[in-house]
């Protein structure tokens, strides 16, 4: 019994000192091209095909107030889109009868898992695979983790062009930052983590 407490205080030095580890063997190369990614000007097939569709001047660069409202109207549509697929859960393929006795997630459990989701913060105050059905955690759930990551790099990337453009108002594009940011970078560490693992 006694030994308990130093082998969790060992285990939790050991992963400390691994993840430390790893994140001292991936800075540089993950930072470079983290780094290219979101200056360079060429931009692959599947991201043109994406920005026709969403009718995006893909060189044209935004100034501040244009790419935070352009962030904040993504982040108010993901929202509302995550709420709605949780309302409407039983008429969703593979619900599975979740929810409130088979019914409708709740609109205050709802509203709060959109929201912290959205935001990153992925707070539940539920069982998920108790309340919430696959079509739900897939399309909802795991496509916002994916979302929220990408506006969360579309944020930083903006900081740091803030600071080394001072010398314009333009921050870049929001739309080219977001895609970039998912097609570029987090579907292939997905990609990468999913194999590892």
């Amino acid at each position: 019994m006694g030994d308990a407490p130093l082998t969790d205080l060992a285990a939790g030095l050991l992963q400390v000192g691994a993840l430390l580890a790893l994140l001292a063997a991936v800075y540089v190369p993950l930072g470079d091209y983290i780094a290219h990614v979101f200056t360079t000007e060429k931009h692959w097939r599947v991201e043109r095909a994406i920005y026709r569709v969403l009718r995006v001047d893909r060189d044209g660069d935004q100034r501040f107030p244009t790419y935070a409202a352009a962030l904040l109207a993504f982040s108010f549509c993901c929202v509302v889109v995550l709420y709605l697929l949780q309302r409407f859960q039983p008429l969703l393929p593979m619900g599975f009868g979740r929810g409130a006795d088979g019914d409708q997630i709740p609109a205050g459990m709802a509203f709060n898992n959109a929201v912290s989701f959205v935001t990153n913060t992925n707070w539940q105050s539920y069982v998920p695979e108790q309340v919430v059905g696959n079509t739900v955690q897939m399309a909802g759930f795991t496509v916002e983790n994916v979302l929220s990551a990408a506006v969360g790099l579309s944020v930083a990337v903006a900081l740091v062009r803030g600071f080394v453009r001072s010398r314009t108002d333009r921050l870049g594009n929001f739309w080219v930052d977001l895609t970039r940011g998912v097609v570029r970078i987090l579907l292939p560490l997905s990609f990468v983590s999913a194999v590892v693992l």
